[in-house]
């Protein structure tokens, strides 16, 4: 019997692991392609911000609906949903002739995407509970390798000359085949009852400063997926290569701080592994605004992936314990205003970038920057381990 529930919760978590893998790797998908898409459609830098901000709406326009699909079915059921119609909506994105088509496109594919994330991450409450050691941030290491694996893939088929017609639904199609196969393996947890009539909610008072830090850390991330080429061409003058590179760089760091994240924090604590993150992010960002030249580039944004690594995965732990409410209904509520960060900051760059210039929208970007440092000060110190945390949470 013991054998068999180690079995079983092995399974659990590589499936939800793949559910993090199939996240990652459909959105770097789509945003591998963004040059192709802007050169295509012959996109200005603010037109292309207008488009983008296509996905955060339709974020807005779904979190009434997932919380309340949260309170009333099971998570794993939402995340096939999510994935599915996620994977879907990215087929269709190549066969867009039309701005507006890809705009309507666009709109459904970040509520898509906000239905498969919230209840991916409500999932991973629920396979962590099954484990004493913390297993988060190693959630969100799959999530940067897939995401580094379709960046790959995409600059394969670009250099190979293949359109976004067969990328996509070739991305699309795979990825919905691995979520029919892995979701028989996901944990059907009972949906926790709704104590609000309210279907969204700003996240509970204990834990609205944590929702602000995730929210500037996701802006920050994205900012360096959807910009991160273009401010390297535009401001360095650098090849498309030498601009791949760079992201590559900012990728590996991601992905390398946040498989090393628990081991390092066990020997540090949170609250310091949190700090030294939220300077290394603002330093490297903080670099290529003053210097921008391709050296040093390269080393902020290496700073700013190994910064950027583990913040997010663990203000979400620290958040869950903190909460008065149930975990995974605090992580959705956090997750909602995140992903907002996530989705309409970028497109902002993109407004700032034709009214003024690129370089001064990263400098916004650091400024918001250190406001996470400042909030992630007034924290208290905490020497409990991530395991601790983790523990307390699955309570």
């Amino acid at each position: 019997m013991k054998n068999e529930a180690y079995i079983t919760r092995g399974k659990n978590r590589i499936a939800n692991a793949v559910f993090f893998f199939i996240s990652g790797f459909g959105y770097a998908a789509w945003a591998s392609r963004i040059p192709t898409i802007r050169t295509t459609f012959q996109l200005s830098d603010s037109m292309l911000g207008t488009l983008l901000f296509a996905m955060p709406v339709g974020l807005i326009c779904t979190l009434p609906l997932t919380n309340y699909l949260l309170g009333k079915f099971s998570s794993r059921k939402i995340m096939l949903l999510g994935s599915v119609a996620f994977n879907s909506v990215l087929c269709f994105t190549g066969f867009a002739s039309q701005i507006w088509q890809l705009f309507i496109i666009l709109f459904c594919f970040g509520s898509a995407r906000n239905l498969l994330n919230i209840s991916m991450n409500a999932q991973a409450v629920s396979v962590q509970r099954h484990y004493t050691e913390s297993i988060i941030t190693t959630f969100h290491g799959i999530w940067s390798i897939a995401g580094f694996a379709g960046a790959a893939l995409g600059y394969f088929l670009v250099s190979m000359d293949i359109g976004i017609k067969w990328h996509f639904p070739l991305v699309g199609l795979t990825m919905i085949a691995l979520t029919i196969y892995q979701y028989q393996y996901t944990i059907d947890d009972p949906p926790e009852p709704k104590k609000r009539k309210t279907l969204f909610s700003l996240p509970e008072k204990s834990v609205l400063h944590y929702a602000i830090i995730v929210f500037i850390c996701m802006a920050c991330e994205n900012t360096m997926y959807d910009w991160s080429g273009v401010y390297f061409q535009k401001t360095m003058y650098a090849s498309q290569a030498m601009a791949t590179g760079a992201f590559a760089v900012y990728m590996v760091a991601m992905t390398l701080g946040r498989f090393a994240g628990d081991r390092v924090v066990n020997r540090i604590g949170i609250k310091n592994m949190l700090y030294y993150n939220s300077i290394l992010l603002t330093a490297g960002f903080l670099l290529v605004v003053l210097i921008p030249y391709p050296i040093f580039g390269f080393i902020g944004f290496l700073m700013t992936g190994f910064g950027i690594s583990c913040i997010s995965p663990l203000v979400l732990s620290l958040a869950g314990k903190s909460a008065k409410e149930g975990s995974a209904r605090t992580l959705a509520s956090i997750s909602s205003i995140s992903y907002l960060g996530f989705l309409v900051v970028p497109p902002i760059i993109g407004f700032i970038s034709e009214a003024a210039s690129i370089r001064i929208s990263f400098g916004i970007i650091t400024l918001l920057a250190v406001i996470m440092i400042v909030l992630i000060k007034r924290i208290k110190q905490d020497s409990k381990t991530v395991t601790e945390h983790t523990q307390e949470v699955a309570l």
